[in-house]
């Protein structure tokens, strides 16, 4: 079995921010030379996310509302207490998830036809990392 891994570097310009990084995870795998297998893609940060969905602004947009809904910037968090001020980053990674597992298939990343990979920053502006871990034949 091959194995490769990568890291992609993020510092975002704002506290909350989305970035397609299909391209980057595509190019690691074509660099791979895995024919038949999986990558892992997982953000090393408790306060970011990785996800699949749709590439479309108005849903990305909707992602953001729902998530200010279930866990709002600002309100008086017991993590709070701790000196933080960051625990609704938290509770928003937890709801998108840290980490997808996807197929490669003939060497290509086989997503559907609106699949798009997304790293998702809900405490930015310092420099984060997510690993990108593929494995395969």
């Amino acid at each position: 079995m091959k194995t490769t891994t990568e890291y992609l570097w993020f510092e975002t310009k704002a506290r909350r921010e989305v970035i397609r990084i299909t391209d980057q995870v595509a190019e690691i795998v074509r660099r791979s030379a895995v024919a038949e297998g999986l990558v892992l893609v997982s953000a090393m940060h408790i306060t970011a996310a990785v996800y699949v969905n749709d590439w479309e602004d108005g849903l990305i947009h909707d992602f953001e509302v729902w998530l200010e809904t279930l866990a709002p910037a600002g309100l008086d968090y017991r993590h709070h207490q701790t000196g933080e001020d960051n625990a609704d980053a938290h509770l928003k990674r937890t709801v998108m998830g840290h980490q997808v597992i996807l197929p490669i298939t003939k060497g290509k990343l086989d997503l559907g036809p609106w699949e798009q990979v997304f790293y998702a920053e809900f405490d930015g502006q310092r420099r984060k990392r997510v690993i990108v871990k593929v494995l395969g034949e």
